[in-house]
């Protein structure tokens, strides 16, 4: 498989198929382990990255698994392939921006994720649609074994995995969800939220992670220390406490813009379809806002003849470099928000909205 057969291909946690995924995108359980007798990424020689490359790619690629993987040499990757890497939140913006030996092993299903010679020497990542934490979690506990069976991890007894960041010293856990909250944000209750979740020490950022804005009402929430905690303390916060109450937060929004303020509703998803429908001109934030009222108006049945699987995946084709991959050829800016209006006016005018 090549980074080119994803552009095409919904990866499992776009399928909105997982619970409560009207609001809920997905959940993604990442590690951080570092191999012990190697320095870390900060203090390591050009030699030794890429002895490290060189070895997790090979322990990477010859281990057995469910889900066939591929890897990709980032050092040898174009611009355009790294950031759609970045687009569909297989690799971080720091990673790809990177330099010398580095890559990422990718499931063909995109549920898993390895990216070698970032922060740390691994970061193991599994992303599941919808609200299921514990299922992401177990297969990256899995997998996790699986690498410590073949290579010895930086392990202290005293303060637990050892990583680059203190913040992930101790399990290496990082739970994050990718949530749509367009009603919080329409009624003005979105602050409220984000005022909680520092109260309790979580982290919320933007549809690309650490240091993007919340483009499209898509916030990214996860938990910031690990030491300290288990891995079952951590897990049984996150998706028994945290995430249902803001779920809640965002259904009482949704109906409170149904009961007292449908006009309102009505005419932020009726603008939001006319843009789509007949703009001839989008830039890509333009494009995620209007998505994510459309997305709201089929949520809650204002809308009829799109899926969220569909809506998800434009999400994804909108951006820049899945739009460059999708026409087959690099693009400026002006001729980039041209082609993402006609990708969007086809794919939106098959449906009689």
């Amino acid at each position: 498989m090549k980074i080119v057969d994803l552009t095409n291909q919904s990866g499992e946690w776009l399928a909105a198929q997982g619970p409560k995924s009207e609001i809920v995108i997905s959940s993604r359980v990442r590690l951080a382990r570092n191999i012990a007798s190697y320095p870390f990424m900060s203090k390591a020689t050009r030699t030794q990255r890429s002895e490290l490359h060189r070895m997790c790619r090979d322990h990477l690629l010859g281990m057995h698994s469910d889900r066939p993987v591929f890897y990709v040499d980032l050092d040898k990757t174009d611009e355009i392939d790294r950031q759609l890497l970045v687009e569909r939140h297989l690799v971080s913006k720091q990673h790809a921006a990177g330099e010398g030996s580095r890559g990422v092993a990718i499931s063909n299903d995109e549920a898993v994720a390895v990216m070698v010679n970032e922060e740390d020497h691994l970061r193991l990542q599994v992303l599941r649609s919808g609200l299921q934490m514990r299922e992401a979690w177990s297969e990256a506990d899995q997998l996790d074994d699986k690498l410590q069976d073949r290579l010895e991890m930086a392990f202290s007894e005293r303060f637990g995995f050892l990583t680059a960041c203190p913040t992930n010293l101790g399990t290496g856990l990082r739970v994050s969800v990718m949530l749509h909250l367009p009603a919080l944000k329409l009624t003005g209750e979105i602050e409220k939220v984000f005022r909680a979740a520092k109260d309790m020490h979580l982290a919320v950022r933007g549809l690309y992670g650490e240091g993007t804005e919340a483009i499209g009402d898509f916030y990214q929430i996860s938990n910031q220390t690990t030491l300290g905690r288990s891995e079952d303390e951590i897990l049984a916060e996150f998706n028994d406490v945290i995430i249902p109450r803001i779920i809640m937060a965002e259904v009482a929004a949704r109906g409170v813009l149904e009961n007292e303020r449908p006009l309102a509703l009505d005419d932020k998803i009726g603008r939001a379809i006319g843009i789509l429908k007949y703009a001839r001109m989008l830039t890509s934030e333009e494009a995620l806002f209007c998505l994510s009222h459309l997305r709201l108006g089929v949520v809650m049945k204002r809308v009829t003849g799109l899926d969220l699987p569909t809506i998800n995946h434009l999400f994804l084709q909108t951006q820049p470099a899945h739009l460059q991959r999708l026409i087959g050829k690099p693009l400026d800016g002006e001729a980039r928000k041209a082609a993402r209006a006609q990708y969007v006016r086809d794919k939106i005018g098959r449906n009689n909205l």
